[in-house]
């Protein structure tokens, strides 16, 4: 039995650097900038929807006010669609409870069989549902890792330095069984580089980024064909609002058959307008592996009744005219805002914009006067983002109207103090 640390290595070993995660130093360096931002009513602020896009504060000073919301990612509107909220509450109604409160390999709704199948048949994939797309990610990585999806060959697992939170969260579990590595945001030059080096190498990237911008999907595809890279894309913030029937941005790029070589995570929260997580995966055996061996499906619940109907429902607008309507009504806004406002994201057709600011309290500043003007945007800085590289980030949607979004616009330009500000 090995003796206890004496306090004096427990401390050596608690300042040594970690690789893949080091909390500690996360908070040292931000605590002070979430600390004001909740101070100034920007996080953590409660709230209740009202019609369109607008939200009624609950709390704290500005209790009774309301605002126009940029945060949520509800980027088609469908997260209040009639439709949808039909959908959840004839799923309660129909089954008489909520939840089940048992892991997925013992018992499932019937309705999660369904929502599975029509997925799977809407955006030609094996689709595995979750409670959410980190959860989703929590059960697919170690998978991949562990080389059961590579014939039993574990592949070198390579992270692009932007990738979600909620993938690179996992980079310690995935470190247990492989060799992971991070490259530069996009650095295809860098990722062939390990390809060369090694026989099997795995990719995991975000579709549509969290902060603006895409993966470069064409080039990542022919890696994949001369190399044999795995590819494993989180497409949360690009479902829905691409392709016929919103399979999204990666997906939407791809073969008509996934294959061996990619899995796609993504959200059913949203541009999907319902809740929960999903998996789009290429093969049979990939399904009964990660039926059995996915933790949150082996230890965990499914997603909720409401969620199952509300998901349902919103297969039924995707499956619909009202769905290129609603992609068209988005791409007229986000036309709209590049107009008035330069970004680093100007000219992409994606939803998402970052208002650069710089430094932190700067930017919490600007986000604060924004909504003293009636607009909640999304103030963001390290972790987010790099430090010094605050901002604040518009979420733009179907839904927002365009004499709201001109008042936005103007404030922006008017507290940057230029109609356009070049990045």
């Amino acid at each position: 039995m090995k003796a206890p640390l004496s306090s004096e290595e427990a401390v050596q070993r608690s300042t040594r650097p970690q690789r893949y995660r080091n909390t500690a130093a996360v908070i040292d360096r931000t605590q002070a900038h979430f600390d004001e931002a909740h101070r100034r009513g920007l996080m953590a602020v409660y709230c209740r929807p009202t019609e369109g896009r607008a939200i009624l504060l609950a709390r704290a000073k500005r209790q009774g006010m309301v605002a126009t919301d940029f945060v949520r990612c509800s980027y088609l509107g469908l997260d209040n669609h009639p439709l949808v909220i039909q959908g959840a509450i004839a799923a309660i109604e129909e089954y008489g409870t909520l939840h089940w409160s048992c892991a997925r390999t013992r018992l499932n709704f019937a309705m999660i069989g369904t929502l599975e199948e029509r997925l799977s048949q809407l955006f030609k994939a094996r689709v595995i549902a979750y409670s959410t797309v980190m959860v989703a990610n929590l059960g697919a990585l170690p998978l991949i890792a562990s080389g059961h999806l590579t014939g039993s060959r574990k592949p070198v697992m390579v992270f692009d330095q932007f990738a979600h939170a909620s993938l690179a969260f996992h980079k310690p579990v995935v470190a247990d069984e492989t060799r992971v590595e991070t490259i530069s945001h996009n650095d295809l030059n860098a990722l062939e580089q390990i390809c060369r080096k090694h026989r099997l190498v795995a990719y995991v990237c975000d579709g549509v980024y969290s902060m603006g911008g895409y993966a470069p999907i064409p080039e990542l595809l022919r890696l994949q064909e001369r190399y044999g890279l795995f590819l494993y894309i989180d497409d949360a913030h690009g479902i829905s609002i691409f392709g016929e029937h919103g399979e999204g941005f990666a997906r939407s790029r791809m073969p008509d058959e996934l294959g061996e070589r990619t899995i796609i995570a993504a959200s059913l929260g949203k541009g999907f307008g319902a809740s929960g997580g999903m998996l789009m995966l290429g093969t049979a055996r990939q399904e009964a592996l990660f039926r059995c061996y996915s933790v949150p499906h082996a230890f965990s619940a499914s997603p909720n009744v409401a969620a199952l109907g509300a998901a349902i429902a919103s297969i039924g607008i995707h499956s619909s005219g009202e769905l290129a309507a609603r992609q068209s009504q988005l791409v007229e806004r986000i036309t709209f805002f590049d107009a008035r406002v330069r970004t680093a994201q100007h000219g992409a057709l994606l939803p998402i914009r970052l208002v650069r600011i710089g430094d932190e309290f700067e930017a919490i500043d600007f986000a604060e006067r924004l909504l003293d003007a009636g607009f909640y945007t999304s103030v963001t800085f390290f972790p987010t983002v790099a430090r010094g590289q605050a901002g604040v980030r518009i979420c733009l949607t179907a839904s927002h109207d365009f004499a709201n979004l001109a008042r936005l616009c103007r404030g922006i330009n008017r507290q940057r103090g230029s109609a356009i500000h070049a990045e």
